[in-house]
């Protein structure tokens, strides 16, 4: 709000930019008890009072001033930042599963794809770790490929709104191949598991990880934060993960759970990476050639290593 004087025979005594700012001022004048009138002249918005309460409004008006000056500005959380390239992706997400699930079931290239990639702890724990990444791209069938791909496009598109398509995809296959290697050193040596699913369940990770970040408000602010609203996305991650993870005959919970543990872990440091770095299309294409070459590495590894076919 801006209010000045003006000479007394020519115009009334206050000017405004604007109607909010006049409505503003009109309210602060008549809780104090002093009568005024508004209206609109040569696009400007000016407030007028009766002569002898000129110096009155005038002192109630500055006062107010003063008073918004010095109160402190009331910290609320910043808008959470979006990022481009979360369909493109989900898209390339979609090619890679689907490609991979033809390869297999034709035996592509006279290639045992399930057996050369699939996630065998014994094998892993043996040093095989590429294993962690190629099992990622397989699938038992067309059920299991399709809830993978529905729920992993939910999820990846989120991640990648709030981390850029390169971005989020790398962090997400780094997550479950992190996931994928910890299942291997907690389980039988003989357990073997194949699917996309630990990634879909790093991605839910990373979008909790992103929410559990501390919002920018005052120290005051922070410390009086009830500790169910700061924790509650963990809450909700958590139950999403029992719902969705948890069931079937075939289902490898424990790989669900490492990998959205391993999501968490990773969001956390990737969710914290600067505004500037994340904006950067040429960053954001790095990450995402670097997560595909990560595959494909792991896969040439994969068949060109001595193993049973």
């Amino acid at each position: 709000m801006q209010s000045q004087r003006s000479h007394r025979h020519s115009h009334p005594p206050f000017e405004f930019d604007d109607r909010r700012s006049c409505m503003e001022a009109r309210l602060v004048l008549e809780s104090a008890g002093i009568g005024s009138h508004a209206y609109q002249q040569h696009h400007r918005w000016w407030l007028a009072v009766a002569d002898e309460n000129e110096s009155a409004a005038a002192a109630e008006l500055n006062a107010y001033e003063l008073e918004k000056a010095e109160s402190p500005a009331v910290n609320k959380p910043k808008r959470t930042e979006l990022f481009g390239g979360a369909m493109a992706g989900v898209f390339a997400y979609a090619v890679i599963l689907i490609s991979f699930f033809l390869l297999a079931d034709v035996s592509a290239y006279q290639i045992n794809w399930s057996l050369l990639g699939q996630m065998q702890a014994d094998k892993v724990t043996g040093g095989q770790w590429w294993r962690c990444v190629t099992a990622l791209t397989l699938h038992v069938d067309g059920s299991h490929l399709i809830s993978n791909l529905g729920f992993g496009a939910v999820f990846g598109l989120l991640a990648g709104r709030i981390l850029g398509g390169g971005v989020a995809w790398l962090t997400i296959v780094l997550a479950g191949t992190l996931g994928n290697a910890i299942n291997a050193f907690v389980r039988d040596p003989e357990h073997v598991s194949i699917g996309a699913s630990t990634a879909v369940f790093a991605a839910l990770g990373i979008m909790v990880a992103h929410a559990l970040r501390p919002p920018a408000l005052d120290a005051s602010s922070a410390a009086a934060e009830k500790w169910q609203k700061r924790w509650s996305p963990l809450i909700g991650g958590v139950l999403l993960l029992a719902m969705l993870g948890i069931g079937g005959e075939r289902t490898d919970v424990v790989a669900h759970v490492t990998g959205f543990l391993s999501g968490v872990l990773i969001g956390w440091f990737g969710c914290r990476l600067p505004t500037r770095v994340l904006a950067s299309s040429t960053i954001q294409c790095c990450a995402a050639m670097a997560a595909m070459a990560l595959i494909a590495f792991a896969w040439s590894l994969s068949i060109t290593s001595p193993v049973d076919r």
